[in-house]
């Protein structure tokens, strides 16, 4: 039987929480006449400081004596973040453009995101 370790519950549960401010502001944006993309860029950045926040200081308990400066780890975080955005920008432009919805590509988009943050956080950014 498959088992998560504990660290890797905390970090899912950040990123349920991380998505669920990321889809909110998405549709409340949208809801409110925002475009598409700017406003899947605002949520993107209002769910990408809270999950940094929760990462660092909750899942990946930061800050120890061979932990990176805080800088520093923000920088590589900025970078994992990049490669998300990028992959997030192009499945919600292809769930608008083959199935007419943006969220079914912003939906498909969080858990390849989500892995990808977890093993780099473990092993680049939060060292």
């Amino acid at each position: 039987m498959f088992k998560l370790s504990p660290r890797v519950l905390v970090y899912l549960a950040g990123g349920v929480l991380s998505a669920a401010i990321d889809l909110g502001a998405m549709h409340l944006l949208m809801a409110g006449g925002m475009p598409t993309i700017p406003a899947t860029t605002l949520a993107f950045v209002a769910g990408l400081l809270f999950n940094y926040t929760y990462h660092a200081r909750v899942t990946f308990r930061a800050g120890g004596a061979n932990a990176a400066p805080a800088g520093a780890s923000f920088a590589r975080y900025l970078c994992v973040v990049a490669l998300g955005y990028a992959v997030t920008i192009a499945l919600v432009a292809a769930g608008e453009a083959l199935l007419g919805s943006p969220m079914a590509g912003k939906l498909v988009a969080l858990p390849a995101t989500a892995a990808l943050g977890y093993v780099l956080g473990k092993i680049w950014i939060f060292v």
